[in-house]
């Protein structure tokens, strides 16, 4: 039966057809040909039961708030105070991008809203300090994909309307492994500038630095209402987004007045866009859950691969394995919704602590999503800084090194995702 459904999904993509689209059509025709006593009522319940969840309100209002920031100067001020600070050592504005991307991201959860909010400035200055396009489209593409780790990471409120795990906790798990990756990533932009010969920026005066600490202090007022607002039980994930959404337009509209208030319904029209196509894919890729589910393929699956009684690190390994492979190919979100069925109650029983299994896959679903050949942050790149494809994934080797090895370091040692439980 799984191949029958690959094959369908596989011939309606080679036709031309959004991801969407086979993804409807593989539970129907599973339905009708392997299940033909069932009513197909049963596929439409499932497609409204898979929007149903109260958290997802939080996906609209997320993405609404990153689109109105990178329409605004939020990314901009950011940037500004990240430069005066780190700005001069070497590899100082590789590491200023990676640190901008990491923050805009706790701001936006989106990490294609982090290529364009963040890359279209910094492009320019990494090429004017001395990198090649192979060089700074890579970094600006697998540090923005940090995004989808840090708090409000959209992916981890998917994995939860599949698991019913909580979002305030996956949200603070992730910061971490963020930060972590950050770290990485700054360590291996001050050994290439070194090996290269780049230098930094001029080193800010102190009161530069007072001035752009100024300017950026509102829009890091936003991770401190999500974080601190989610982890004080002052108000639920759905909550933080719809304070993100008024903080967002109070900022760019009234203080800033970078964006008219004319102009907020094209900037909603265009997340009504977005979170169309991905309410419309959370409906068919819960329907096709099911179907799976039906048929019993998880087990038959997790059976094959993991044998009997398997240990929690092979688990793990093989988790990472499939949802990596997975997300080079498709959307992050939809691997999430299919396969986190299909694992995470083979991960209960081996005794995995579900925020653990989350940030995990959450983590490999950000590498993916910036892998070839069909990583959709590298598309996103493509469209943004029109290059070449083949330009853009020249240099992204070193970072799925270190994703990989920061990947092994959190199946060995998963405390690290659990930190918060300690403090």
């Amino acid at each position: 039966m799984i191949w029958v459904m690959l094959l369908i999904m596989f011939i309606l993509l080679f036709m031309g057809f959004p991801m969407k689209i086979p993804m409807i059509v593989a539970p129907i025709v599973l339905l009708i040909v392997y299940f033909p006593d069932l009513d197909p009522m049963v596929l439409t319940q499932q497609y409204f039961s898979g929007v149903q969840p109260f958290v997802l309100l939080a996906v609209p209002m997320f993405i609404f708030a990153a689109d109105i920031m990178s329409v605004g100067t939020t990314a901009n001020r950011l940037l500004e105070f990240v430069g005066r600070f780190i700005g001069h050592v070497k590899g100082g504005y590789a590491i200023t991008t990676a640190a901008t991307c990491t923050l805009f991201g706790s701001i936006s959860g989106s990490t294609q809203a982090t290529v364009v909010a963040v890359g279209k400035p910094m492009r320019q200055k990494l090429l004017q300090s001395g990198y090649k396009n192979s060089q700074a489209i890579p970094l600006i593409i697998n540090a923005s994909d940090v995004a989808l780790l840090v708090p409000p990471s959209i992916g981890m409120i998917m994995y939860a309307v599949v698991t019913g795990t909580s979002v305030g906790e996956l949200f603070i798990a992730g910061i971490l492994p963020g930060v972590i990756i950050f770290l990485f990533f700054a360590v291996y932009s001050y050994i290439l500038a070194r090996r290269k010969g780049i230098e930094g920026q001029e080193k800010a005066t102190w009161k530069e630095r007072l001035q752009a600490t100024r300017r950026a202090l509102l829009p890091l007022g936003f991770p401190v209402i999500i974080v601190g607002g989610i982890y004080s039980g002052f108000f639920s994930p759905t909550e933080a987004a719809a304070v993100s959404v008024l903080y967002a337009v109070v900022l760019e509209v009234f203080i800033y007045k970078k964006i008219k208030i004319t102009e907020l319904p094209k900037i909603a029209e265009s997340t009504g866009v977005v979170t169309a196509a991905v309410f419309i894919l959370v409906a068919a890729g819960t329907a096709l859950s099911w179907v799976l589910s039906y048929a019993k393929l998880p087990q038959e699956l997790t059976n094959a691969v993991l044998g009997t009684d398997p240990t929690a690190i092979k688990v793990l390994l093989i988790v990472a394995l499939f949802f990596f492979i997975g997300c080079m190919f498709v959307d992050p979100l939809v691997v999430i919704i299919i396969l986190t069925p299909i694992f995470y109650p083979v991960a209960m029983d081996a005794g995995i602590d579900p925020i653990v299994l989350g940030v995990l896959i959450t983590l490999q679903a950000a590498i993916g999503s910036a892998t070839p050949p069909f990583g959709v942050d590298i598309f996103t790149a493509v469209a943004v800084f029109k290059r070449p494809y083949l330009e853009i994934i020249r240099g992204s080797g070193p970072y799925l090194l270190m994703l990989l090895a920061i990947s092994l370091l959190f199946i060995f040692f998963p405390e690290i995702i659990t930190f918060y439980r300690y403090l």
